[in-house]
């Protein structure tokens, strides 16, 4: 039989059935919030529009105190850049390009103020910075965990920066077009310096003006041996360029080089020598005697210079038996235990290199001897072939000075033929070897300029209006309605 229960058990029941029907649900309404949204909508667009409004306002009013940057990328390419050196061995310092002068000259170009203040700002806001790959810094860092000291990395690639407030007074464009300036005439002074370097010769006529017909001897003499040396060093260093200009190689101009002595260079050097040409003979056999008085003092330099390198080459002659014990004591070592280098392959090393550096100024300094000589030789003969004129009376020499002048005025049209081929070819060789020498390698960019920077405060602001207004409607609080009792 089932039990009843008490009558007042089953009120007490019924009571907590009735009370459970009205207690709070765990669950939200999505209809209610949507209704609230909806009713404060008003108040989230105001109150967006108003984040949005304060965020530009305040954009604007820091703006005109914000850094601008204005950035390009440049790539260097030259002989000796591996070493950090210029083409004429001086040391590369990045820094050049921020020199005074070259600011100066592209403020000029630019039309901009050069006063000494805006120049110092300018200056302060350019830096140049080496970029360095990844690879290369996880290599160097790999080095170093292993132990080892990396070895100097000098960079390939710069970036050019110039950093300046936004009111600084000078518009995008303007900071653009000064900073293209800026590595444009610094490209110019390194074309200038470098690639386009006038010659050691091509001056031989403008030497000998108002000068005696003696000296042409002796000035020619040492244009045609820069000539031929200049022109058989490129032939062996560009083999393959032939000028676009000139369409010469620099073995043909070699050629006409060598023809020209002969053709006009002889006949001009023979009419002076074999009639014994001079304006005044006694004033040039003193300044004959003159030269050959230091052609004696130089001989005698030369002379003691390859005395002492030959004595140092005679005490150095025994560095093929320290080359074998130097390695002998390396490979007696074991090999567990044997350092990279001991002391005696270290010796034997730099006893090889001394040898080698002696045989190269041995070389030099015989050769300097020689060379010494053959113009002590040369004014000798002159001095005798004067002498020998000298003894003789004056005589009309009109008519074979009359040759001589002829002679001369076809010997310097051809003379400035063969140097102007000789630069023209100069010139392309020299542009070609450093085209590439300096570049910009990334378009000139100014950062923060335009829309764009006032896009991100802008939305931050009307979303944070938007939030505002939002949370707002959610909690039951609208702006403007009051609240019912």
């Amino acid at each position: 039989m089932s039990s009843i229960p008490p009558s007042g058990d089953v009120s007490d029941q019924r009571a907590e059935i009735g009370s459970a029907e009205f207690l709070p649900d765990d669950t939200i309404d999505l209809r209610d919030l949507f209704v609230r949204l909806m009713r404060g909508l008003p108040q989230i667009i105001g109150l967006a529009l108003l984040g949005l409004a304060l965020a530009a306002g305040g954009f604007l009013l820091y703006s005109p105190f914000q850094t601008v940057t204005t950035a390009t990328r440049l790539s260097f390419a030259f002989p000796g850049f591996e070493k950090g050196e210029y083409p004429d061995k001086s040391k590369f310092q990045p820094d050049d390009l921020r020199a005074p002068d070259i600011v100066v000259e592209a403020l000029k170009r630019r039309g901009l103020d050069t006063s000494s203040e805006f120049q110092s700002k300018v200056r302060a806001a350019l830096s140049i910075e080496g970029i360095i790959p990844a690879n290369i810094t996880k290599d160097r860092d790999r080095l170093r965990a292993a132990g080892q000291t990396p070895p100097p990395y000098i960079p390939d690639e710069y970036s050019i920066t110039l950093s300046v407030s936004r009111n600084f007074p000078l518009s995008s464009i303007q900071r653009q077009q000064l900073l293209g300036e800026i590595v444009a005439v610094y490209r110019e002074n390194f074309r200038r310096t470098y690639a386009d370097t006038p010659l050691a010769f091509g001056n031989a006529f403008a030497i000998l003006h108002n000068a005696d017909y003696p000296d042409y001897e002796a000035v020619f003499d040492k244009e045609m041996r820069a000539i031929t040396g200049y022109l058989a060093a490129k032939s062996t260093e560009a083999k393959l360029f032939r000028s676009p200009t000139t369409n010469l190689t620099f073995s043909d101009l070699l050629r006409q080089t060598q023809l020209f002595s002969q053709i006009h260079l002889n006949e001009t050097l023979g009419l002076i020598h074999q009639n014994g040409l001079s304006r005044n003979r006694k004033n040039a056999l003193v300044k004959m005697n003159d030269a050959l008085r230091l052609v004696n003092d130089e001989e005698h330099r030369a002379l003691d210079e390859e005395s002492v390198v030959k004595d140092l080459l005679a005490q150095a002659q025994n560095h093929d038996q320290n080359y074998v014990l130097g390695v002998k004591d390396q490979a007696s070592q074991p090999r567990t235990t044997a350092p990279v280098l001991d002391q005696g392959v270290i010796d034997s090393l730099l006893a090889n290199d001394s040898y080698a550096f002696l045989i190269r100024r041995a070389l030099e300094a015989s050769l300097k001897v020689k060379q010494v000589q053959a113009d002590k030789g040369l004014l000798l003969e002159q001095i005798e072939n004067m002498k020998s004129f000298s003894k003789e009376t004056y005589s009309d020499q009109s008519a074979i000075v009359t040759e001589t002048l002829k002679s001369t005025s076809t010997l310097e049209t051809a003379y400035l033929e063969l140097i102007d081929a000789v630069k023209k070819t100069h010139s392309d060789y020299s542009r070609q070897k450093y085209g590439d020498a300096i570049r910009i390698s990334d378009s000139i960019l100014t950062a923060g300029v335009g829309v764009k920077p006032l896009l991100v405060p802008a939305v931050v602001g009307l979303f944070l209006g938007f939030a505002a207004g939002a949370g707002l409607s959610l909690l039951g609080v609208y702006i403007g309605t009051k609240r019912a009792a």
